[in-house]
């Protein structure tokens, strides 16, 4: 039976098309698109889907940096009844050709930027097993989006249900590889409109999209404004000089951070003075610091959050500045607790495992071949997020960190599983064991650090096994640094104590 109870990201583009069809919809470079063209330019990427032989459930892939095309498979992929799945440009050849096989996707987009990796994905692995055999777009050689009377006119909306994925991030890769956490079309709406609620966006915000829109913060926040009828400015990555300009000449409203984004943001405005007095609101992760600075150099307010890409984007979200150092209150729809191992909750000022439930929490993580999902971290009614903390008296939570077993570090607002990392440092012949964990950086924030226990008579350098990580999984999870040990602390089991390791090498 249809279910009337469903709204997809598709019927939003539908209704802003009606509602707003003259106001500029998105801007990029010269370029700029309305509400009504936009819809026009969704429905005949929808048509292009289709001529592909992609049909309702099946995976549509996408690897480019920022640029219009996206936000038009964003909303073609749900017209159809398709699955988005955005990849991390910084991802590395095998991680990517792994999450096309997992994802099963039917078919690739890319641009120029990323053509040399996008080839490389069809040659043959090492292992001799065939890599990836969809088809292939380059949106520079074949654009997308110019729409035919044809095409136009063949195209007919999928009718969700509202369960229906509308995206698989990949994330969480916990085990050394990495699962994708499937969002409906529900769970994007919701987010959309507890953003909007908010931090009171309406129809005259303008969003600098500069975070990747890969990132569950950069579809979160353009998927937020444009269903309130505002408008997207699309830069294709953060750069200093081109974000204040924008600013300035399209008088952006809001947009997001992380480090060290506003650092970069300050030292270039200290330098030229732009007039960026236009900007209301920032949204993300900074050190106190750096974030009462901004807010002191600019009329913006910064917005402090909590949050994953299994929770759809924001859990928390609040002024910084009313508590600097917390992570935030949760917000409308967000039924958040401190648990223990129990999953009983634990009362305000005690640590316990951040849980989650509500309208916004994901499907499960995406079984490959399989028709249901993964809810491992589902239990007893709430998401376990894996992430350790304390909520105060006057409802903030304060963050200290991921539990043990899944340690994850933050280099930029990135995802780092050390997990993965050792994985791929225990390859090389010079390695006994390995611990890898997160070290304050003056730069990202976090950095990754690798303590190491070589095999005997090796002379293996920090600098060699650096590159050796980094030419094997994407850059930014490289260690930054490394320091060799004669040892390393081990729990009574024999396991590495990961809590010693980061006691004794982690200031």
């Amino acid at each position: 039976m249809m279910s009337v109870s469903t709204f997809s990201v598709y019927d939003m583009i539908k209704r802003n098309g009606v509602l707003f069809p003259n106001n500029t919809a998105v801007v990029e470079g010269g370029k700029s698109l309305t509400f009504s063209e936009f819809l026009i330019q969704v429905n005949s990427v929808a048509a292009t889907l289709s001529n592909y032989g992609v049909t309702s459930g099946q995976s549509v892939a996408v690897l480019s940096m920022n640029r219009v095309e996206y936000l038009l498979l964003y909303g073609a992929a749900s017209a159809i009844g398709a699955v988005l799945v955005p990849l991390n440009w910084r991802l590395s050849n095998d991680e990517i050709s792994y999450i096309l096989k997992d994802s099963e996707a039917k078919i690739l987009f890319f641009d120029s930027s990323q053509s040399e990796k996008a080839h490389a994905l069809t040659l043959p692995a090492e292992n001799g097993t065939s890599n990836f055999t969809g088809v292939m777009v380059n949106f520079d050689q074949t654009p997308i989006g110019k729409p035919s009377d044809s095409s136009i006119s063949n195209f007919t909306p999928f009718f969700h249900q509202p369960n229906d994925l509308f995206t698989l991030i990949y994330t969480a890769a916990v085990a050394g590889k990495p699962r994708g956490a499937a969002l409906s079309h529900n769970n994007i709406i919701a987010s959309n409109l507890q953003t909007c609620l908010t931090m009171n966006i309406g129809q005259k915000e303008t969003y600098l999209n500069m975070l990747p829109l890969f990132h569950i913060t950069g579809m979160n926040l353009s998927l937020a404004v444009m269903q309130m009828g505002g408008k997207n400015v699309i830069i294709e990555k953060f750069n200093a000089k081109e974000a204040l300009a924008r600013i300035e000449r399209e008088k952006v409203t809001i947009m997001a951070s992380f480090p060290p984004i506003l650092a970069n943001l300050m030292e270039e405005q200290d330098k030229a003075h732009y007039d960026i007095s236009s900007l209301k609101n920032t949204v993300g992760i900074d050190a106190p610091d750096t974030i009462r600075k901004f807010t002191e150099k600019t009329s913006s307010r910064f917005w402090i959050l909590y949050g994953q890409s299994e929770t759809s984007g924001f859990v928390t979200l609040s002024d910084a500045l009313d508590c600097l150092g917390s992570a935030g209150r949760q917000c409308g729809i967000s039924n958040m607790a401190i648990v223990d191992e129990n999953d009983n909750i634990l009362p305000c000022s005690q640590s316990g495992e951040i849980a989650v439930r509500g309208p916004l929490v994901f499907q499960g993580f995406w079984k490959r071949g399989s028709d249901d999902y993964d809810t491992s971290t589902i239990r007893n009614g709430w998401h376990h997020t894996g992430d350790v903390g304390h909520v105060d008296d006057n409802g903030y939570l304060w963050f200290e960190g991921r539990k043990p077993e899944k340690e994850l570090i933050k280099p930029g607002g990135e995802n780092v599983y050390p997990a993965e990392v050792e994985s791929v440092i225990l390859e090389h012949s010079d390695i006994e064991q390995t611990s890898v964990i997160g070290v304050p950086d003056p730069k990202f924030g976090e950095g990754v650090k690798a303590v190491c226990v070589k095999k005997a008579g090796s002379n293996l350098t920090a600098k060699e096994l650096i590159e050796f990580v980094g030419s094997r999984i994407a850059r930014y999870k490289k260690p930054g640094y490394v320091e060799f040990v004669d040892t390393l602390p081990k729990n009574s089991d024999g396991s590495i104590d990961r809590k010693k390791v980061k006691e004794l090498y982690g200031k």
